[in-house]
């Protein structure tokens, strides 16, 4: 398991891959590799082993929790310190303040951020895909957060030129936001457009005072040895991005 670097002291921030030396066989090609989802009609028992795999690497850092989400492409960021919830939480982002508890986020192509404070006590995770970026997921996980953030970590997603999106999607930011024109250059069709997510949420992060913006180099559709991509075959599964204090 490879962490990023130049993190606050203790915290620990990733992203699995396809590759894993846990990884077990599985029935469906599609889903070879090491899927972290339960909602891609993987094996229920297979994905469970695989997460608990992560949990006990985890547990050489002091990990003894693990939350991962029901994600549903929304702006809802909640906070989980000491509480177990017996049904996964909805929503797409998640904050702590607890030592010893990773924060999970499931994506193939979405963006993944992870936020902490300057003190690497309080991390936050969170889902973005466009909607949830457009709707204001990094807001409301900055806002849901008791400290500014003073560094974000951008994992791997898909890059601009293999996002084609409507000009409804580029109408959503630019009428919020004017400045993301930039993000977006012309496609091959009319009224078609590539969108950067990761220049969006780098501009979005800097208006909060983000000064640190780590990641963002990966390009989940164009590295199938790497990374899931639901744009690259719609039946696959998913990786996770990981973020903790020890």
């Amino acid at each position: 398991m490879q962490f990023v670097q130049g993190l606050p002291q203790g915290v620990f921030v990733g992203q699995t891959r396809v590759q894993h030396d846990q990884a077990l066989p599985s029935a469906m090609a599609e889903l070879a590799g090491f899927n972290l989802a339960l909602h891609v009609n993987d094996d229920t028992q297979r994905v469970q082993r695989h997460r608990m795999a992560l949990l006990q690497e985890f547990s050489e850092h002091g990990v003894n929790k693990i939350t991962w989400m029901t994600q549903t492409h929304s702006t809802i960021c909640r906070t989980i310190n000491a509480e177990m919830p017996f049904d996964a939480l909805e929503g797409d982002g998640l904050v702590t303040q607890t030592a010893g508890h990773a924060l999970m986020m499931m994506t193939a192509d979405c963006l993944p951020v992870a936020l902490g404070n300057a003190d690497g006590t309080e991390v936050a995770n969170l889902h973005a895909g466009w909607r949830g970026l457009a709707g204001g997921i990094i807001e409301n996980s900055i806002a849901e957060m008791q400290s500014p953030p003073a560094w974000a970590w951008l994992g791997a997603a898909i890059c601009q030129d293999n996002f084609e999106i409507g000009a409804e999607v580029k109408q959503a930011f630019c009428s919020k936001y004017p400045e993301l024109d930039s993000a977006f250059k012309a496609g091959l069709k009319e009224g078609k457009f590539y969108a950067d997510l990761y220049a969006i949420a780098r501009y979005i992060l800097a208006l909060h005072g983000v000064k640190t913006v780590l990641g963002g180099d990966q390009c989940s559709y164009q590295q199938p040895d790497d990374y899931y991509s639901y744009r690259r075959a719609s039946k696959t599964g998913r990786m996770a991005t990981f973020v903790f204090m020890a």
